[in-house]
């Protein structure tokens, strides 16, 4: 197997799912939200079936034909045990410690990747929330994935968040967490990096903060700029057409180059999972109809007898669509709540984007399931780091360590 590493904070496992892409082995996901941590589990227990011919079991599951607890029956635990399903405290750490350190044995973690849940620095989240963010405990949850640098003394890390991070409590908080790590004797940069200029069909710009052990002497790496040119339609195109409310999980075509490059679908593949699309209301029926006609209208310029929001002075896209010609703008994990940001483009179907094509936004393959419910698997993937991505970012790392 390949360098291990760990992934703290992990989600539904986009980080993850790049490294291991570039033969990293990732020997432990610490992640607190049960479904996210069942999502990884899932896709152990996925990666245990490719390996050993066993497929078959896998699509029965994704498609309802066994429960998960017959699906887990044939998945050694071992597989499953590098999950840790638990949030990271002070009553917690020394717990998961022992779990990695066993499930570690005599071997070295390479590297910790991973971004602290990002809402306490989110400018939304602030600007929702004044006092509280002031006083919220995630604003410090940075200080745990140190405490795992200080104990494993990884040679990399890699630090994923919103840009947000870099202006909470004035920039106090950003300072404190580059400072601590350079205390670690590791050389420490960032940038704010766009998902689209490594070829994600998404404008998503977050801060990725790279840190070496200074005796490496590696520099941050340089990310040459991806001009895939994809677009949504390219990314939707092998899908069904559905109405608001129904769902069919038959592909329309095979897989063309968009999804073949972005290592989303190949011919092998013919499986199809959670195309299914959110009810709508009447009236936000006819509000998709006239954004989708004129995708730069603002919620306070719809018909009057449309506008039930008393607030038509902020959120103003609150209404939004996902243009056919475009990467997308942003995937975020209030998509689980309503799909209003993310309209689909053609007004024959009038509807907003299904779990799988919000999945596809964020470059997650289509053999990826998502675990408990559809609401769930919105919010998973709204946090995630997109897989084409972090999957770039693994293989620059991969080439200036060796």
């Amino acid at each position: 197997m390949g360098a291990k590493i760990i992934d703290l904070f992990a989600g539904a496992g986009g980080l993850s799912e790049g490294f291991k892409r570039c033969g990293f082995d990732v020997i432990a996901h610490v992640e607190m939200d049960k479904d996210a941590a069942l999502t990884l589990k899932t896709r152990e227990a996925y990666y245990y079936c490719k390996n050993h011919n066993m497929l078959n079991i896998y699509i029965d599951y994704i498609t309802k034909k066994i429960s998960r607890e017959q699906f887990y029956g044939h998945i050694p635990n071992t597989v499953l045990n590098t999950v840790i399903n638990e949030e990271i405290s002070n009553k917690t750490i020394k717990n998961i410690f022992n779990q990695i350190d066993t499930l570690l044995g005599n071997n070295q973690i390479i590297g910790i990747i991973g971004g602290p849940p990002c809402q306490a620095y989110s400018i939304a989240g602030r600007s929702r929330m004044k006092d509280k963010m002031e006083n919220d405990p995630r604003n410090y949850l940075y200080l745990y994935y140190l405490k795992f640098l200080r104990k494993y003394q990884p040679k990399f890390f890699v630090f994923e968040n919103v840009q947000g991070i870099l202006s909470a409590k004035d920039g106090t908080i950003f300072a404190d967490i580059k400072e601590k790590m350079r205390k670690l004797k590791y050389d420490v940069d960032y940038k704010i990096l766009d998902a689209n200029n490594f070829g994600v069909v998404q404008h998503r710009k977050r801060v990725i903060i790279i840190g070496f052990k200074k005796e490496l002497k590696i520099a941050y790496p340089n990310f040459i700029k991806q001009n895939l040119n994809f677009t949504i339609k390219d990314l939707f195109e092998d899908l069904p057409s559905i109405q608001a409310g129904a769902t069919n999980n038959q592909y329309y075509s095979k897989a063309n180059l968009c999804l073949k490059r972005l290592k989303i679908r190949d011919d092998s593949w013919n499986t199809l999972t959670y195309h299914q699309a959110r009810n709508i209301n009447s009236t936000d029926k006819e509000i998709y109809k006239i954004c989708i006609k004129n995708p730069n209208i603002k919620y306070d310029k719809l018909p009057k007898k449309l506008i039930k929001h008393n607030n038509t002075k902020a959120f103003l896209d609150r209404f939004k669509v996902v243009e056919y010609d475009k990467p997308s703008h942003t995937m975020v994990a209030h998509i689980s709540k309503d799909g209003h940001h993310y309209i689909h483009p053609d007004i024959n179907q009038c509807r907003s984007l299904t779990v799988r094509e919000a999945a596809r936004i964020q470059s997650f393959p289509d053999d990826y399931y998502f675990e408990s419910s559809k609401t769930s698997a919105y919010k998973q993937i709204g946090n995630a780091v997109p897989v084409f991505m972090a999957e770039k970012i693994a293989k620059k790392i991969e080439e200036l360590l060796n």
